[in-house]
């Protein structure tokens, strides 16, 4: 349902929704507020079948500056504030980034990063999840979190080796050091680096060409099989998903049109609603397959 954002907006536009970190006075800080507003976003993003994809840029000069040290009305800057001590359940103490990676990561539409400018702390680990980063030429970009005494957080420990790699992961987090884009683009952190004003632009463009032919279900299903089969232990399980995957998109979902328009040289009917999708698939657990 509605939700009255005050630390972002958003718009909607050509079936893409642009999701804008919306604090320029304070660099975009993260806030409690911020972090419910942007669950809240991408779970009706999720749900919407308006939206084919979505772009999450920053207002004014900066992406984002990290979270908000002034602390906020009620509570830990971190979202704690009661707990049990050392012996605190998650249910205490969860990491409020973590909170919005997980919400990206069960969005099942293509999520673009429009780095706009400085990216530091959770501003960088929130995009971890996205599945392309684009970066404005120049920015700065940081892992602090070490030089302040603190650890990782927005499930940045489980995304941030996947897209660059252990060596380069353990150099940025264990120093904390501020780093240029360029040197994240050579790493494979940022798809590109583009002039501050073309960031989004840039986009809009590749969110354009990734939604313009494909089957909404489609792209759905290979956006979790992607995130998700790379941690099987076996190719097999990976063949296992596979094969259910591609026997159910065939036969019940948008692959039934797919041949079809082929041989008669038209463009496919893609009418499977994600609705008529199971959100939560059993079978990623692990299956007993025969070799």
């Amino acid at each position: 349902g509605p939700m009255d954002y005050q630390h972002i907006r958003t718009d909607l536009d050509e079936q893409i929704l642009t999701i804008t970190l919306n604090r320029p006075d304070r660099l975009n800080a993260f806030t409690l507020r911020m972090k419910d507003e942007l669950v809240h976003a991408f779970g009706e993003a999720d749900r919407n079948d308006d939206v084919r994809a979505v772009i999450v840029t920053g207002a004014g000069k900066v992406f984002c500056a990290g979270m908000e040290m002034q602390p906020e009305e009620g509570g830990n800057v971190f979202g704690y504030d009661d707990t049990d001590g050392m012996d605190a359940p998650l249910e205490q103490i969860r990491d409020s980034g973590g909170e919005v990676s997980l919400a990206i990561y069960n969005c099942r539409k293509p999520v673009i990063a429009a780095i706009n400018g400085a990216a530091v702390g959770v501003g960088i680990t929130m995009t971890l999840p996205m599945d392309i980063r684009l970066v404005a030429a120049n920015s700065k970009i940081g892992f602090v979190f070490t030089q302040r005494g603190l650890t990782p957080e927005a499930c940045s420990s489980w995304f941030l080796p996947r897209a660059v790699g252990i060596q380069k992961a353990m150099e940025w987090v264990i120093s904390g050091d501020i780093f240029m884009a360029e040197e994240g683009v050579e790493a494979g952190l940022f798809h590109s680096a583009h002039d501050k004003g073309e960031v989004v632009d840039v986009a809009r463009c590749i969110a354009r060409k990734m939604i313009a032919k494909s089957s909404p279900v489609a792209a759905a299903l290979a956006k979790q099989m992607l995130w998700r089969n790379p941690n099987f232990a076996h190719p097999m399980q990976a063949h296992a998903v596979e094969s259910k995957m591609i026997y159910w998109s065939n036969e019940y979902w948008d692959g039934r049109d797919g041949f079809t328009a082929f041989l008669e040289k038209r463009d496919p009917r893609f009418e499977t609603a994600l609705a008529d999708i199971p959100t939560q698939f059993d079978f990623w657990k692990e299956e007993k397959i025969s070799e």
